[in-house]
């Protein structure tokens, strides 16, 4: 009979070599609807990629794209529950901001479900956001504060992100009137 103490022992050295050989994420092993918001042991986001065939169609295949993450987030598959909270599509296609002009994405990517318990999601649209010349808790607080104003509206003007010192007004204002010029 094997003792208890053995049997820790065997049980140890299973789970030990279980997750050396199994727990490292390549992107291009990954299935292609598991490859967006997925980041490989080496840091690199997993970016899901498209190719026409020769015969039609096209084929989808999952890369390690050139975008570093957070060691502490790397070996990372996301989950199911952050891709529900955060309203994003697991069969995205590239890394883009685009996502963020979409009607009601920012509702959900901006809730505390999605920016406080789902840190790879939210250090990507950071990112994005930041590339974008904004920073996303401002733009999370633009769209509260006016939910019916377009997330492009809000990206392009930088107004509501505090670009502009001093309050913005939402009355209609004065035009400047220019004097004839001379003949």
């Amino acid at each position: 009979m094997v003792s208890v103490s053995k049997a820790c022992l065997l049980m140890f050295i299973t789970f030990c070599s279980f997750t050396s050989s199994h727990a490292n994420v390549i992107c291009e092993d990954i299935p292609d609807d598991m490859c967006s918001f997925s980041i490989s042991a080496l840091g690199k986001r997993c970016v899901l990629e498209t190719e026409v065939r020769q015969t039609g169609g096209i084929n989808y295949r999952c890369r390690s794209s050139e975008v570093d993450v957070d060691v502490t987030l790397a070996n990372y598959i996301e989950t199911d529950e952050c891709v529900n909270a955060c309203g994003v599509d697991r069969r995205s296609v590239g890394i883009s901001s685009d996502a963020l002009l979409e009607p009601g994405f920012a509702v959900k990517l901006c809730t505390p479900e999605c920016l406080e318990d789902c840190p790879n999601i939210a250090d990507l649209y950071s990112n994005l956001v930041a590339a974008e010349g904004s920073f996303l808790p401002d733009l999370c607080a633009a769209r509260r504060n006016n939910p019916h104003r377009s997330m492009f509206e809000i990206l392009s003007s930088g107004a509501s992100l505090g670009s502009f010192p001093g309050e913005l007004s939402e009355s209609p204002t004065d035009a400047p009137a220019y004097s004839p010029v001379a003949i």
